[in-house]
């Protein structure tokens, strides 16, 4: 039994990660998706680096994906968020290796797009396979959803399967209620955490 470990912000699901995950399901039996999650005393933070919810990304991807593919929210991180850092030297860290690993029975690999990211999942002993890096970024296509809440021409449907399009138009208020506000975000060792919760 070989399961496959993709940790993502899928923020929103694109077009790119649909063919990831696909290209996972081909490599190994279980595939285990987690979306990131951020936690301040139990509450999920968004932002408009992280607009949408866990519960919603999940419906995204069981909209593509039915129940072939396992969703779980083991990858999250409570605040105090400095309190993972630095990386392997912090109780926190290993805890969230664990949750990351919760299920996994047998055989398992990790799998990104970025070698940075690979070095860590190494570190990790989380089995990295390092894939060629999709030119498409979730990034973008938030960009170009903000564009549009501002009623600035946009191609952001382009890049996002349909059944996720529906989720999103669904959900439109949360794209509005971020599409002009200040990017609420640090980056520290390669990842983004909200300012949200990083240090109380």
């Amino acid at each position: 039994m070989i399961t496959a470990l993709y940790l993502a912000h899928l923020n929103p699901v694109t077009s790119a990660h649909v063919e990831i995950i696909t290209e996972l399901r081909e490599q190994a039996d279980i595939v285990k998706v987690m979306p990131v999650v951020f936690r301040d005393k139990g509450l999920e933070i968004n932002s408009k680096s992280f607009p949408f919810s866990f519960e919603t990304r999940k419906s995204m991807l069981k909209s593509v994906f039915g129940d072939t593919v396992k969703i779980t929210d083991d990858y999250a991180f409570d605040s105090p968020f400095k309190k993972y850092l630095p990386p392997l030297l912090r109780r926190r860290s290993w805890r969230l290796r664990r949750q990351i690993l919760d299920g996994v029975e047998g055989d398992f690999f990790s799998y990104t797009g970025d070698k940075a990211e690979g070095y860590m999942l190494r570190m990790y002993r989380l089995k990295p396979k390092i894939g060629e890096r999709k030119h498409l970024s979730a990034t973008s296509v938030k960009e170009r959803l903000y564009d549009a809440a501002l009623e600035k021409e946009s191609s952001w449907k382009e890049d996002v399967p349909e059944s996720i399009i529906r989720i999103i138009e669904k959900d439109w208020n949360t794209i509005k209620r971020f599409a002009d506000s200040k990017d609420q975000t640090t980056r520290i060792a390669g990842m983004k955490f909200p300012k949200e919760g990083y240090s109380q």
